[in-house]
């Protein structure tokens, strides 16, 4: 078995991407329209298991204040009431975090801010972000 033409000695191939900066670091972003992994954001999912067990360690009636939970966690009390209030976000939008299917808007820095609390107008606001 023989080949008509010889093989080349560089091949270029093109990649339609952007480069966008996340979290500190740059990250490639697929066109419109391309199928995007999935990409889990441990620091945000960390956050999210915080929050939760915070709030259970506080609804058990182990810690009588957050400031008495804050110093038995080594946290600032700020840190911990803006990450408890991820206990706050709609279901659906928790999913997504944990299926790692969120988008760019939904980030550690992004949650802990100041959000709206009803549900149906959560998603229209992080969307907004982006």
């Amino acid at each position: 078995m023989t080949r008509a033409e010889p093989i080349p000695d560089t091949v270029t191939l093109h990649v339609p991407l952007t480069l966008v900066k996340r979290g500190g670091r740059k990250e490639m972003q697929l066109p419109e329209g391309a199928e995007q992994p999935r990409r889990t954001d441990n620091t945000l999912i960390k956050a999210l298991a915080r929050a939760f067990r915070w709030k259970r360690m506080l609804e058990s009636g182990d810690f009588m204040t957050i400031t008495e939970l804050a110093e038995r966690e080594g946290v600032a009390v700020s840190y911990l009431t803006r990450v408890l209030r991820l206990t706050l976000l709609a279901p659906e939008i928790i999913a997504v975090i944990l299926d790692g299917l969120q988008g760019p808007e939904l980030t550690v820095t992004n949650v802990t801010g100041p959000f709206p609390l009803e549900w149906a107008l959560q998603r229209r606001y992080f969307q907004s972000l982006n």
